[in-house]
Protein backbone atom coordinates (compact mmCIF):
# COMPACT_ATOMS: atom_id res chain seq x y z
CA UNK A 1 0.00 0.00 0.00
CA UNK A 2 2.76 2.45 0.92
CA UNK A 3 4.35 2.25 -2.54
CA UNK A 4 1.16 3.49 -4.23
CA UNK A 5 0.65 6.53 -2.00
CA UNK A 6 1.75 9.97 -3.13
CA UNK A 7 2.81 13.05 -1.16
CA UNK A 8 -0.49 14.83 -0.53
CA UNK A 9 -0.11 18.56 0.09
CA UNK A 10 -3.82 19.25 -0.49
CA UNK A 11 -5.63 21.85 1.59
CA UNK A 12 -8.34 19.43 2.66
CA UNK A 13 -9.56 16.83 3.08
CA UNK A 14 -5.97 16.29 4.03
CA UNK A 15 -3.58 13.39 4.38
CA UNK A 16 -4.04 11.01 7.29
CA UNK A 17 -1.42 8.84 9.01
CA UNK A 18 -1.00 5.56 7.17
CA UNK A 19 -1.14 3.52 10.38
CA UNK A 20 -4.51 5.10 11.17
CA UNK A 21 -5.83 4.25 7.72
CA UNK A 22 -4.80 0.61 8.14
CA UNK A 23 -6.55 0.36 11.51
CA UNK A 24 -9.65 2.12 10.21
CA UNK A 25 -9.79 -0.25 7.25
CA UNK A 26 -9.89 -3.22 9.61
CA UNK A 27 -12.61 -1.58 11.71
CA UNK A 28 -14.81 -1.11 8.66
CA UNK A 29 -15.31 -4.85 9.00
CA UNK A 30 -15.10 -5.30 12.77
CA UNK A 31 -15.09 -2.44 15.28
CA UNK A 32 -13.54 -3.29 18.66
CA UNK A 33 -14.42 -6.98 18.39
CA UNK A 34 -18.16 -6.32 18.01
CA UNK A 35 -18.40 -8.15 14.69
CA UNK A 36 -20.00 -5.00 13.26
CA UNK A 37 -18.19 -2.46 11.13
CA UNK A 38 -17.70 1.07 12.46
CA UNK A 39 -19.75 2.49 9.58
CA UNK A 40 -22.62 0.15 10.52
CA UNK A 41 -22.66 0.17 14.30
CA UNK A 42 -25.37 1.99 16.23
CA UNK A 43 -24.30 5.30 17.71
CA UNK A 44 -26.38 4.26 20.74
CA UNK A 45 -24.30 1.14 21.32
CA UNK A 46 -22.28 1.01 24.53
CA UNK A 47 -19.09 0.52 22.50
CA UNK A 48 -19.51 3.74 20.54
CA UNK A 49 -20.75 5.64 23.59
CA UNK A 50 -17.50 4.77 25.36
CA UNK A 51 -15.49 5.67 22.27
CA UNK A 52 -16.96 9.13 21.69
CA UNK A 53 -16.38 10.04 25.34
CA UNK A 54 -12.78 8.82 25.14
CA UNK A 55 -12.26 10.92 22.01
CA UNK A 56 -13.54 14.05 23.76
CA UNK A 57 -11.26 13.33 26.71
CA UNK A 58 -8.24 13.00 24.40
CA UNK A 59 -8.94 16.50 23.06
CA UNK A 60 -9.42 17.83 26.59
CA UNK A 61 -6.18 16.27 27.80
CA UNK A 62 -3.99 17.29 24.85
CA UNK A 63 -5.23 20.90 24.62
CA UNK A 64 -5.63 21.32 28.39
CA UNK A 65 -9.29 22.26 28.03
CA UNK A 66 -10.62 23.44 31.42
CA UNK A 67 -13.69 21.99 33.11
CA UNK A 68 -15.54 25.24 32.35
CA UNK A 69 -15.78 24.16 28.70
CA UNK A 70 -17.66 21.32 27.02
CA UNK A 71 -16.44 19.43 23.94
CA UNK A 72 -19.10 18.75 21.33
CA UNK A 73 -19.11 16.90 18.02
CA UNK A 74 -21.38 18.50 15.43
CA UNK A 75 -21.87 18.49 11.67
CA UNK A 76 -21.87 21.22 9.04
CA UNK A 77 -18.18 22.12 9.10
CA UNK A 78 -16.82 25.60 9.71
CA UNK A 79 -19.54 27.07 7.50
CA UNK A 80 -22.18 25.64 9.82
CA UNK A 81 -20.43 27.31 12.73
CA UNK A 82 -20.44 30.67 10.94
CA UNK A 83 -24.19 30.46 11.59
CA UNK A 84 -24.21 28.62 14.92
CA UNK A 85 -21.93 31.02 16.78
CA UNK A 86 -24.06 34.00 15.73
CA UNK A 87 -27.35 32.38 16.68
CA UNK A 88 -26.22 30.93 20.02
CA UNK A 89 -24.33 34.02 21.19
CA UNK A 90 -27.11 36.40 20.16
CA UNK A 91 -29.51 34.20 22.16
CA UNK A 92 -27.13 34.38 25.13
CA UNK A 93 -26.87 38.16 24.81
CA UNK A 94 -30.65 38.52 24.67
CA UNK A 95 -31.05 36.47 27.85
CA UNK A 96 -28.42 38.62 29.56
CA UNK A 97 -29.83 41.92 28.23
CA UNK A 98 -33.52 41.36 27.43
CA UNK A 99 -34.41 45.05 27.19
CA UNK A 100 -31.55 46.16 24.97
CA UNK A 101 -32.59 47.55 21.55
CA UNK A 102 -31.56 45.18 18.78
CA UNK A 103 -29.24 47.64 17.06
CA UNK A 104 -27.27 47.94 20.32
CA UNK A 105 -26.33 44.27 20.21
CA UNK A 106 -22.95 44.30 18.47
CA UNK A 107 -20.96 41.54 16.80
CA UNK A 108 -17.27 42.27 16.18
CA UNK A 109 -15.40 40.57 13.32
CA UNK A 110 -11.68 40.55 12.56
CA UNK A 111 -11.13 40.08 8.82
CA UNK A 112 -7.86 38.45 7.75
CA UNK A 113 -8.87 36.35 4.75
CA UNK A 114 -11.58 34.61 2.74
CA UNK A 115 -12.97 32.54 5.60
CA UNK A 116 -13.28 35.36 8.14
CA UNK A 117 -14.88 37.44 5.39
CA UNK A 118 -17.36 34.60 4.75
CA UNK A 119 -18.13 34.38 8.47
CA UNK A 120 -18.73 38.14 8.58
CA UNK A 121 -21.06 37.92 5.57
CA UNK A 122 -23.07 35.16 7.21
CA UNK A 123 -23.37 37.23 10.39
CA UNK A 124 -24.88 40.10 8.42
CA UNK A 125 -27.52 37.66 7.14
CA UNK A 126 -28.44 36.33 10.58
CA UNK A 127 -28.00 39.36 12.83
CA UNK A 128 -31.77 39.96 13.10
CA UNK A 129 -31.34 43.69 13.62
CA UNK A 130 -28.10 43.53 15.59
CA UNK A 131 -25.09 45.54 14.41
CA UNK A 132 -22.32 43.60 12.70
CA UNK A 133 -19.10 45.57 12.56
CA UNK A 134 -15.51 45.07 11.47
CA UNK A 135 -13.10 45.44 14.40
CA UNK A 136 -10.03 45.17 12.13
CA UNK A 137 -9.48 44.45 8.43
CA UNK A 138 -6.09 43.40 7.10
CA UNK A 139 -6.98 44.60 3.58
CA UNK A 140 -6.72 48.19 4.74
CA UNK A 141 -3.03 47.59 5.42
CA UNK A 142 -2.13 46.00 2.09
CA UNK A 143 -0.44 47.89 -0.73
CA UNK A 144 -3.51 47.77 -2.97
CA UNK A 145 -6.05 48.18 -0.17
CA UNK A 146 -7.90 44.99 -1.11
CA UNK A 147 -5.56 42.02 -0.63
CA UNK A 148 -5.42 39.70 2.37
CA UNK A 149 -1.62 39.49 2.37
CA UNK A 150 -0.93 40.01 6.05
CA UNK A 151 -2.43 40.71 9.47
CA UNK A 152 -3.75 44.00 10.88
CA UNK A 153 -1.27 45.83 13.15
CA UNK A 154 -2.35 45.92 16.79
CA UNK A 155 -2.93 49.66 16.49
CA UNK A 156 -5.72 49.00 13.95
CA UNK A 157 -8.03 47.05 16.30
CA UNK A 158 -11.15 48.70 17.69
CA UNK A 159 -13.30 46.32 19.71
CA UNK A 160 -16.76 47.20 21.00
CA UNK A 161 -17.19 47.68 24.74
CA UNK A 162 -19.77 44.94 25.33
CA UNK A 163 -20.20 42.86 22.16
CA UNK A 164 -22.33 39.76 21.82
CA UNK A 165 -19.55 38.12 19.84
CA UNK A 166 -15.91 38.70 18.90
CA UNK A 167 -14.79 36.53 15.99
CA UNK A 168 -11.40 35.77 14.47
CA UNK A 169 -10.00 33.05 12.19
CA UNK A 170 -6.65 31.89 13.52
CA UNK A 171 -5.39 30.47 10.21
CA UNK A 172 -6.63 31.41 6.74
CA UNK A 173 -6.22 28.51 4.31
CA UNK A 174 -6.73 30.57 1.14
CA UNK A 175 -4.70 33.73 1.81
CA UNK A 176 -2.07 31.89 3.86
CA UNK A 177 -2.04 34.21 6.88
CA UNK A 178 -1.96 33.04 10.49
CA UNK A 179 -1.76 34.61 13.91
CA UNK A 180 1.45 33.79 15.73
CA UNK A 181 1.33 31.05 18.34
CA UNK A 182 3.32 33.19 20.79
CA UNK A 183 1.61 36.10 22.55
CA UNK A 184 3.04 39.58 22.61
CA UNK A 185 4.49 39.54 19.09
CA UNK A 186 3.29 41.87 16.29
CA UNK A 187 1.68 38.92 14.49
CA UNK A 188 -0.14 37.56 17.55
CA UNK A 189 -3.85 38.02 18.18
CA UNK A 190 -4.21 41.12 20.42
CA UNK A 191 -5.74 39.53 23.49
CA UNK A 192 -4.48 42.48 25.53
CA UNK A 193 -6.77 44.83 23.57
CA UNK A 194 -9.98 42.90 24.19
CA UNK A 195 -12.65 44.72 26.22
CA UNK A 196 -13.07 43.92 29.91
CA UNK A 197 -16.43 42.56 30.99
CA UNK A 198 -17.30 44.66 34.07
CA UNK A 199 -19.43 41.99 35.72
CA UNK A 200 -18.35 38.44 34.92
CA UNK A 201 -15.07 38.96 33.08
CA UNK A 202 -16.25 36.40 30.53
CA UNK A 203 -15.80 37.47 26.92
CA UNK A 204 -17.73 36.11 23.91
CA UNK A 205 -14.48 35.38 22.04
CA UNK A 206 -14.83 32.94 19.13
CA UNK A 207 -11.83 31.38 17.41
CA UNK A 208 -12.07 29.47 14.12
CA UNK A 209 -9.24 26.94 14.33
CA UNK A 210 -10.40 24.69 11.51
CA UNK A 211 -7.11 24.47 9.65
CA UNK A 212 -4.69 24.54 12.58
CA UNK A 213 -6.49 22.50 15.25
CA UNK A 214 -4.12 20.20 17.20
CA UNK A 215 -1.09 21.52 15.27
CA UNK A 216 0.21 23.52 18.25
CA UNK A 217 -1.17 24.82 21.58
CA UNK A 218 -4.02 27.35 21.46
CA UNK A 219 -3.09 30.62 23.21
CA UNK A 220 -5.50 31.57 26.02
CA UNK A 221 -7.88 28.74 25.24
CA UNK A 222 -9.67 29.22 28.57
CA UNK A 223 -10.47 32.84 27.67
CA UNK A 224 -12.47 31.78 24.60
CA UNK A 225 -16.20 31.37 24.60
CA UNK A 226 -16.07 29.05 21.59
CA UNK A 227 -13.34 27.38 19.57
CA UNK A 228 -14.38 25.28 16.62
CA UNK A 229 -12.63 23.22 13.97
CA UNK A 230 -13.55 20.97 11.09
CA UNK A 231 -11.72 17.66 11.47
CA UNK A 232 -10.61 17.35 7.85
CA UNK A 233 -7.32 19.26 8.10
CA UNK A 234 -5.37 17.82 11.02
CA UNK A 235 -7.62 15.33 12.72
CA UNK A 236 -9.77 13.08 10.55
CA UNK A 237 -12.12 12.80 7.58
CA UNK A 238 -14.63 15.46 6.62
CA UNK A 239 -17.98 15.21 8.36
CA UNK A 240 -17.40 16.15 12.00
CA UNK A 241 -16.78 19.55 13.57
CA UNK A 242 -15.29 19.86 17.04
CA UNK A 243 -16.73 22.59 19.26
CA UNK A 244 -15.08 23.65 22.51
CA UNK A 245 -17.72 25.81 24.15
CA UNK A 246 -17.78 27.53 27.53
CA UNK A 247 -20.71 26.41 29.63
CA UNK A 248 -22.27 29.88 29.98
CA UNK A 249 -22.63 29.93 26.18
CA UNK A 250 -24.74 26.77 26.16
CA UNK A 251 -28.07 28.53 26.53
CA UNK A 252 -31.76 27.73 26.14
CA UNK A 253 -32.33 29.20 22.70
CA UNK A 254 -36.07 28.63 23.00
CA UNK A 255 -36.15 30.82 26.10
CA UNK A 256 -34.45 33.56 24.09
CA UNK A 257 -37.01 33.05 21.30
CA UNK A 258 -39.87 33.50 23.75
CA UNK A 259 -38.61 36.99 24.60
CA UNK A 260 -38.17 38.09 21.02
CA UNK A 261 -35.08 36.32 19.71
CA UNK A 262 -34.85 34.57 16.39
CA UNK A 263 -35.87 30.90 16.18
CA UNK A 264 -32.81 28.64 15.97
CA UNK A 265 -32.74 25.24 14.22
CA UNK A 266 -32.10 22.47 16.69
CA UNK A 267 -29.17 21.25 14.60
CA UNK A 268 -27.36 24.56 15.24
CA UNK A 269 -28.16 24.97 18.94
CA UNK A 270 -25.41 23.86 21.33
CA UNK A 271 -27.64 22.82 24.22
CA UNK A 272 -29.18 19.70 22.64
CA UNK A 273 -25.67 18.45 21.86
CA UNK A 274 -24.36 19.22 25.34
CA UNK A 275 -27.38 17.55 26.96
CA UNK A 276 -27.07 14.39 24.86
CA UNK A 277 -23.32 13.66 24.67
CA UNK A 278 -23.21 15.14 21.14
CA UNK A 279 -25.90 12.71 20.02
CA UNK A 280 -29.30 14.40 19.76
CA UNK A 281 -29.29 12.67 16.37
CA UNK A 282 -26.91 10.29 14.61
CA UNK A 283 -23.41 11.82 14.63
CA UNK A 284 -20.70 11.31 12.01
CA UNK A 285 -19.70 7.96 13.49
CA UNK A 286 -16.92 7.08 11.05
CA UNK A 287 -15.35 10.56 11.12
CA UNK A 288 -15.38 10.60 14.93
CA UNK A 289 -13.85 7.13 15.01
CA UNK A 290 -10.94 8.05 12.72
CA UNK A 291 -10.40 11.30 14.63
CA UNK A 292 -10.13 9.26 17.82
CA UNK A 293 -7.48 7.03 16.24
CA UNK A 294 -5.47 10.10 15.22
CA UNK A 295 -5.76 11.56 18.72
CA UNK A 296 -4.52 8.30 20.28
CA UNK A 297 -1.55 8.35 17.93
CA UNK A 298 -0.91 12.02 18.74
CA UNK A 299 -0.86 11.25 22.44
CA UNK A 300 1.76 8.57 21.93
CA UNK A 301 3.96 11.01 20.02
CA UNK A 302 3.70 13.77 22.63
CA UNK A 303 0.54 15.69 21.67
CA UNK A 304 0.47 19.30 20.52
CA UNK A 305 3.92 20.05 21.95
CA UNK A 306 5.38 17.42 19.64
CA UNK A 307 3.47 18.77 16.66
CA UNK A 308 4.44 22.34 17.40
CA UNK A 309 8.12 21.44 16.99
CA UNK A 310 7.42 19.12 14.06
CA UNK A 311 5.38 21.71 12.16
CA UNK A 312 7.86 24.48 12.98
CA UNK A 313 10.64 22.53 11.27
CA UNK A 314 8.53 21.84 8.18
CA UNK A 315 7.37 25.39 7.62
CA UNK A 316 10.87 26.80 8.16
CA UNK A 317 12.20 24.57 5.40
CA UNK A 318 9.54 25.69 2.93
CA UNK A 319 9.82 29.40 3.77
CA UNK A 320 13.63 29.18 3.48
CA UNK A 321 13.44 27.82 -0.06
CA UNK A 322 10.71 30.31 -0.91
CA UNK A 323 13.06 33.13 0.06
CA UNK A 324 15.71 31.61 -2.21
CA UNK A 325 13.24 31.58 -5.09
CA UNK A 326 12.22 35.14 -4.38
CA UNK A 327 15.85 36.30 -4.42
CA UNK A 328 16.35 34.70 -7.83
CA UNK A 329 13.16 36.13 -9.29
CA UNK A 330 11.47 32.74 -9.73
CA UNK A 331 8.98 32.64 -6.84
CA UNK A 332 6.91 35.41 -5.27
CA UNK A 333 5.64 35.22 -1.67
CA UNK A 334 2.02 36.31 -1.28
CA UNK A 335 2.17 37.07 2.44
CA UNK A 336 4.29 39.59 4.32
CA UNK A 337 7.33 38.20 6.12
CA UNK A 338 6.51 36.90 9.59
CA UNK A 339 2.73 36.82 9.04
CA UNK A 340 2.50 33.65 6.97
CA UNK A 341 0.79 30.42 7.91
CA UNK A 342 2.53 27.32 9.20
CA UNK A 343 -0.25 25.22 7.70
CA UNK A 344 -0.85 26.79 4.26
CA UNK A 345 2.10 28.46 2.53
CA UNK A 346 1.08 30.39 -0.60
CA UNK A 347 3.23 31.85 -3.34
CA UNK A 348 3.29 32.64 -7.04
CA UNK A 349 5.56 31.30 -9.76
CA UNK A 350 6.93 34.04 -12.01
CA UNK A 351 6.97 33.75 -15.79
CA UNK A 352 4.66 32.71 -18.58
CA UNK A 353 3.67 29.07 -18.17
CA UNK A 354 5.90 28.71 -15.11
CA UNK A 355 3.11 27.77 -12.72
CA UNK A 356 1.96 24.97 -15.02
CA UNK A 357 5.54 23.72 -15.34
CA UNK A 358 5.92 23.77 -11.55
CA UNK A 359 2.75 21.75 -10.98
CA UNK A 360 3.54 19.27 -13.76
CA UNK A 361 7.04 18.69 -12.41
CA UNK A 362 5.72 18.16 -8.90
CA UNK A 363 3.09 15.67 -10.04
CA UNK A 364 5.69 13.76 -12.08
CA UNK A 365 7.63 13.34 -8.82
CA UNK A 366 4.58 12.07 -6.90
CA UNK A 367 3.50 15.31 -5.22
CA UNK A 368 -0.09 16.52 -5.55
CA UNK A 369 -2.51 19.07 -4.09
CA UNK A 370 -0.23 22.07 -4.68
CA UNK A 371 -2.47 24.22 -6.87
CA UNK A 372 -3.68 27.35 -5.07
CA UNK A 373 -7.33 28.04 -4.30
CA UNK A 374 -9.34 28.84 -7.41
CA UNK A 375 -10.13 32.34 -6.10
CA UNK A 376 -6.47 33.42 -5.88
CA UNK A 377 -4.45 30.98 -7.99
CA UNK A 378 -0.75 30.41 -7.47
CA UNK A 379 0.71 27.59 -5.37
CA UNK A 380 -0.42 26.46 -1.94
CA UNK A 381 1.62 24.06 0.18
CA UNK A 382 -0.45 22.62 3.01
CA UNK A 383 1.68 21.22 5.84
CA UNK A 384 -0.90 19.63 8.11
CA UNK A 385 0.10 17.26 10.91
CA UNK A 386 0.08 14.16 8.71
CA UNK A 387 2.31 15.68 6.05
CA UNK A 388 5.59 13.97 6.85
CA UNK A 389 8.98 15.60 7.10
CA UNK A 390 10.10 13.24 4.34
CA UNK A 391 7.41 14.64 2.02
CA UNK A 392 8.41 18.16 3.01
CA UNK A 393 12.08 17.48 2.24
CA UNK A 394 11.08 15.96 -1.09
CA UNK A 395 9.11 19.10 -1.97
CA UNK A 396 11.87 21.47 -0.86
CA UNK A 397 14.42 19.59 -2.98
CA UNK A 398 12.13 19.85 -5.99
CA UNK A 399 11.49 23.57 -5.45
CA UNK A 400 15.23 24.19 -5.21
CA UNK A 401 15.79 22.25 -8.44
CA UNK A 402 12.98 24.18 -10.13
CA UNK A 403 14.50 27.50 -9.04
CA UNK A 404 17.84 26.56 -10.56
CA UNK A 405 16.33 25.52 -13.90
CA UNK A 406 14.04 28.55 -14.15
CA UNK A 407 16.66 31.07 -13.09
CA UNK A 408 19.00 29.90 -15.89
CA UNK A 409 16.33 29.72 -18.58
CA UNK A 410 15.67 32.79 -20.80
CA UNK A 411 12.13 34.00 -20.24
CA UNK A 412 11.28 33.75 -23.93
CA UNK A 413 12.55 30.22 -24.48
CA UNK A 414 10.42 27.11 -24.04
CA UNK A 415 11.33 25.01 -21.00
CA UNK A 416 11.47 21.26 -21.15
CA UNK A 417 9.65 19.67 -18.24
CA UNK A 418 12.08 18.84 -15.47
Amino acid sequence: MAESRIANFGAGPSALPESVLHEAAQSLLNFNGTGIGIAEISHRSKEFDIYIKETANLIREQLDVPSTHEILFMQGGGTGQFSAVVLNLLARHRLLHPDLPEQDRVLDYVLTGSWSKAAYTEATRLANGATVRIAADSRAHSADGKSFNGLPPHSAYAFSSDPALIYYCENETVSGTQFAGTEGTPASFPFHLLPKNPTSGLLPLVGDYSSSFMSRPIPRLADHAIIYAGAQKNLGPAGVTIIIVRQDCIVDVDAAYRIGGAPIPISLAYKPYADNDSMPNTPSVLAIYVSGLVLKRNKGLGGVSYYEEFNKRKQEKVYDVLREGDAKGVLKPKVREGEGSWMNIVFGVIGEGAEARFLAGAEKRGMKGLKGHRSVGGIRVSLYNSVTEEWTDQLVAYIREFIEVESKTPATAPVTEA
